[in-house]
Parts: C-alpha cells; structure tokens; sequence
C-alpha cells in the first residue's frame, strides 16, 4: 500500500484515538466526533475524480418523502483507488483506532459488502429524513455500531445546505449542524436513539452535488441497554412543525411499492 492511502498520521493513530475518546464518549446528542483534513487530501481527490458520473444508472436511487438520494455499494463498480481507501478503512489498524477512539468494548467487524454503505450523492433538491439505522446486517445478522462519513465537497457553503443533524432522543432539538465540506471526517455510534439525517434540501447548481463515503462497522453483541427497541429497519422520525415521515411502519405504508425505487436488491 502507497503511502497516499496512509492516513497522514498513520503512526500516531492509536494517540489520536487515545486523546479524543473522552470526547467522542461523553459528545452530545450521543457519541460522536469530527475530524477535518483527516485523510491525505491527493487521496481524497483522486476520489473525487473517480466518483462515477452516472450513479442512477449503476447504483441505487431512492426518491420517496423521507429521501432523495443515490448511492453505489458495488465493489466491481468502484475505482481502484476508492476500493484501495475502503479497504485500508477496514483494516486492522484502522479498526483498532475506531475501537480505542469510541470505548466500544466488543470485536468490530468490518462490512465488505458495504450494505447501505459506499459512495453516496444527493443531486440539488436530494434530502435524507432524520432517522435511527437499521440496527442488524440482513446478510452475517451482526449487530450496528459505528458509521463513519467521509465528505468530499470542495468550496461547500452553508446556503448549499445539506448539513448532517445530529437530533436528541426526544426529537425536539437538533443539538449539531455540521457541513458536509471536504476531507470532513465524521464518526458516530449507532444506537435506536441516534438520531441523525441531512434533512435540508440540497440547495446547488445542477452540474454539482453533495458527495461522501460512508462505512459501518458491527459487532457479535451489543450491551443489553442499547436493545431497547429490538431488531428494525430504519425508523425515520419526524422533525417539530414539520410533515416528515414517522416511524418504519406507517413509512411503508405511507410509500407503498415506491419505497424501494433501486436497481439492485440486497
């Protein structure tokens, strides 16, 4: 592996994660932490330039009330360079910064069938509800624990919104905005109350779009108090003076067969 697919700091991992665990732990509304110009940026570039121009064709599209957005999981669809980065997010050194850095007592496990996972893009108007992951793989049935979201958009303002909200678990306020700019490295623990989502229509010019990465990381077992609303899909939840979507169940039946506009089945 080149030294461009090396986190800059690649030997001081173990200290980075060390020194900002008290703060991920104790982070409100739940655990949860953000890196800037974490990653080498020629690296993420090079990303950037490879990120296919034609995700509503080879990947996934969503585009019911509660989201507007595409995505690309397929490894054979992805660049060298990006499998290359994903495969070094889930490697044995990254894993065990991941794990210091968040106190999760359990073996993280990496996903490389990247379900829900990969590249994602939200075109101008794209929008994701707030919501709580799924919570179980449907393929190795393995527990949710981490997500990791890596930003890719250059010269990103606050009026081309797309901001991910970090909501408490009461759903009356939304304690963290943060945006989506480049080399932004976001990581959070995924609970039923870890309630986040990009909410805010995506305000930009329509050769451009809001790109990252995300990667999430499960375990065997989980601590009984984090299973307080048994296996679920996505609960999508609704935001105060808003028509949002609420709940999994009454979303399905609200969507219909338009729930699931994808290419491609898992």
């Amino acid at each position: 592996m080149s030294h461009m697919f090396i986190h800059k700091n690649f030997e001081n991992l173990e200290k980075i994660a060390s020194e900002n665990s008290s703060n991920y732990i104790s982070a409100k509304p739940f655990p949860s932490i953000v890196f800037d110009n974490f990653f080498e940026a020629e690296l993420l570039n090079k990303i950037l330039e490879d990120f296919p121009k034609n995700i509503d064709k080879i990947g996934n599209e969503y585009n019911n009330k509660a989201e507007k957005k595409l995505s690309l999981n397929d490894a054979e669809k992805l660049s060298i360079t990006t499998n290359n980065f994903i495969n070094y997010l889930n490697s044995a050194p990254f894993v065990k910064f991941l794990k210091i850095l968040t106190g999760i007592e359990e073996t993280l496990i990496t996903d490389p069938y990247l379900i829900g996972g990969g590249l994602h893009e939200l075109k101008n108007g794209g929008h994701l509800n707030v919501h709580a992951d799924f919570n179980q793989h449907p393929k190795m049935k393995l527990d949710r624990r981490l997500n990791i979201l890596i930003y890719l958009n250059h010269n990103w303002k606050d009026n081309n919104g797309g901001h991910l909200e970090l909501w408490d678990k009461e759903m009356k306020n939304c304690e963290k905005k943060i945006l989506p700019i480049f080399n932004r490295l976001v990581i959070f623990s995924t609970t039923d109350y870890s309630y986040h989502g990009n909410p805010e229509k995506v305000n930009i010019e329509e050769n451009n779009s809001r790109k990252s990465l995300a990667l999430y990381y499960y375990s065997n077992g989980r601590p009984t108090s984090e299973r307080k609303l048994g296996l679920h899909s996505t609960i999508f939840r609704k935001r105060p003076g808003t028509e949002d979507v609420d709940g999994n169940l009454e979303f399905k039946k609200i969507i219909g067969k338009i729930y699931l506009k994808s290419k491609k089945k898992i």
